[in-house]
């Protein structure tokens, strides 16, 4: 049975939070509908706390990195203007996760800064947990960061960990999976232009759509490399923690707007006949 009680990929393009749209609201704007509404589902499913997988937290080579501070503080800026977020973390569920890990041979560590709890323990939010966080009810967080060095089968497998974990916490979950795809859409964009980006994205739409997440571990590295997504290793762990028999695929939007594309879906459990 499907532990967490919503679950979903989303993107994290800053332009995407209304405060930092700036002149150009049409830019990210059916990103930014499709996350209001995976928003409101999760709101619906009333979630305790909410784990987020992020590529852009504190990265540790060779494991995966779990946040087990007080608190979490971000901000990220666009179009000059900043928005700024702050979080607790759900310690107990942290270490859970981390235990359960590590039990299973996985190479996985909790993190934290300062001082073991109270105000100054507070690590930083990145933008990948702030922009899909700024849409979902404001509950604690888990924020877990993989690591790219790690095969894309142990992403699976700490994915794994992942569900028992939380099959086993006393309070209800909420998953995202926190993705952007192709990085190099665009020749004026910062990795600059490559046909593999439009080719990888429409095959991630393809798998996402036809629930088959886990075929993304087939992709080979020097097509990986070409287009620059970053939304694999994420959804590869979601895979873990959903298995196809036991999850529903939504698919709600893509869009590439600027020089990186953008992905929803909602992934909710499959109901029984």
């Amino acid at each position: 049975m499907n532990p967490f009680v919503s679950a979903c990929i989303a993107p994290h393009g800053g332009e995407i939070i209304p405060e930092l749209q700036g002149a150009l609201p049409d830019r990210m704007a059916v990103t930014r509908k499709s996350l209001m509404n995976l928003g409101q589902q999760m709101a619906e499913a009333k979630p305790d706390c909410i784990v987020v997988l992020t590529p852009h937290g504190t990265r540790i080579n060779g494991r995966f990195s779990i946040t087990d501070s007080e608190r979490l503080i971000g901000s990220w800026n666009e179009n000059e203007a900043t928005f700024t977020m702050e979080k607790l973390v759900e310690r107990d569920l942290a270490r859970k996760i981390n235990d359960e890990a590590l039990k299973n041979g996985q190479l996985s560590s909790t993190i934290n800064f300062g001082t073991a709890a109270g105000p100054i323990s507070c690590l930083p939010l990145d933008w990948g947990a702030i922009v899909p966080l700024r849409f979902m009810p404001d509950v604690p967080v888990v924020v877990i960061t993989p690591a790219r060095d790690l095969s894309f089968q142990k992403h699976i497998e700490f994915g794994k960990s992942l569900r028992i974990a939380v099959a086993q916490y006393d309070k209800k979950v909420g998953l995202i999976a926190s993705c952007d795809w192709a990085h190099a859409h665009d020749e004026k964009g910062p990795y600059g232009f490559d046909p593999a980006a439009k080719e990888l994205d429409e095959q991630a739409v393809e798998l996402i759509r036809t629930n088959q997440l886990e075929k993304m571990a087939d992709f080979d590295a020097d097509f990986i490399e070409a287009a620059k997504p970053d939304g694999i290793w994420q959804t590869l762990i979601l895979a873990g923690a959903i298995p196809p028999e036991e999850r529903l695929v939504e698919f709600l939007s893509y869009e590439a707007p600027t020089y990186f594309g953008l992905i929803c879906a909602e992934i909710s459990a499959k109901r029984k006949i």
